[in-house]
């Protein structure tokens, strides 16, 4: 059996076509994923191991099955037009299931066994990573996961020293990129970017997103914890932010949003998450990004189990609704 590379490889000479009309392909959604992922077809092609000529013929074939441009050719680089951002998405989710399926005959060939521990930031243990283990375990039922849970930083430490196989950690602008130096990392998408947590009485409380001017004057419960850990503060750039209640867990952070002492920041990868009498919202801010993503590290020969974790992550990732 030929794992996806192969797969990809065998088709990229090829164009398939309905009778006249061009047909979305595998091959085609793995490269549109990846452009619109990466902002460029020559970086598409060194992330996939293909030519940039054989990533723009699958790109105009993936176009010309579409029916409409899905990137925007820029100066430097390029960005995905609003079709675009559409098949990105999807194409998220089904090589999710693709990846998944692979992974899981893969399950079936090697029984993996034993004992795998895997470690991630809070926001990502509330529901992604949970999720994740349930998944490995479907596939996977002789492999047992450990789940531990720390800041970035000391995730990293811990990966180096051996003591975990596989890091969840936030994105290259909370650990810079010396960090990661020698070990293997993958960004995963996250449809849902940064928000915040509010009551269900909240004036706020019935929109369907918030802009950044909409939270001015808002009492904000925020992060507290050791020096070196990422904390949540209130949202950035607001004038003179009022303090309501400085908390390190997020249980008591959102018990104290639940009971109207006030709002907090929380990633969208935590949104699912929130309890009775809260209620998540997109912040429309237009210096932080849309969406969100997290960094899947692991050493950089990775055992067949750590493998099976990281994929096992990306299938429940392109399962998250925006």
């Amino acid at each position: 059996m030929c794992d996806k590379r192969q797969f990809d490889t065998l088709a990229m000479s090829r164009t398939h076509t309905i009778g006249d009309v061009a047909e979305m392909t595998l091959v085609g959604l793995r490269v549109v994923h990846e452009v619109a992922r990466l902002g460029s077809f020559s970086a598409a092609a060194v992330s996939l191991g293909y030519t940039q000529s054989a990533v723009s013929r699958q790109v105009g074939a993936m176009e010309a099955a579409a029916g409409t441009a899905l990137f925007e050719r820029l100066a430097r680089g390029v960005r995905p037009t609003a079709a675009g951002e559409v098949v990105a998405r999807r194409a998220g989710r089904v090589l999710g299931e693709v990846d998944g399926a692979l992974e899981e005959v893969s399950g079936v060939r090697d029984r993996l066994a034993g004992r795998l521990v895997v470690s991630c930031f809070p926001a990502a243990a509330a529901v992604l990573l949970p999720r994740a283990i349930a998944l490995l375990g479907q596939r996977h039922p002789e492999l047992r996961a450990e789940l531990q849970e720390a800041a970035s930083p000391v995730q990293l430490r811990r990966l180096r020293a051996g003591r975990i196989e596989v890091a969840l950690v936030a994105t290259v602008e909370m650990v810079p990129e010396r960090d990661l130096a020698g070990l293997r990392h993958e960004a995963v998408a996250i449809p849902r970017g940064p928000g915040i947590a509010v009551s269900t009485g909240h004036r706020l409380a019935d929109r369907e997103a918030v802009t950044v001017a909409d939270l001015a004057g808002e009492t904000w419960i925020v992060g507290t914890g050791p020096a070196g850990e990422p904390q949540f503060g209130p949202w950035p750039g607001l004038d003179r932010p009022r303090i309501g209640h400085a908390v390190r867990s997020w249980p008591t952070r959102l018990g104290l949003v639940a009971a109207g002492m006030g709002i907090t920041r929380l990633p969208g990868l935590a949104a699912d998450s929130v309890p009775r009498g809260v209620r998540w919202l997109p912040v429309d801010d237009p210096v932080t990004r849309s969406h969100g993503s997290l960094e899947v590290v692991t050493a950089e020969q990775p055992s067949a189990a750590a493998r099976a974790m990281v994929q096992a992550v990306r299938a429940e990732a392109s399962r998250m609704v925006p």
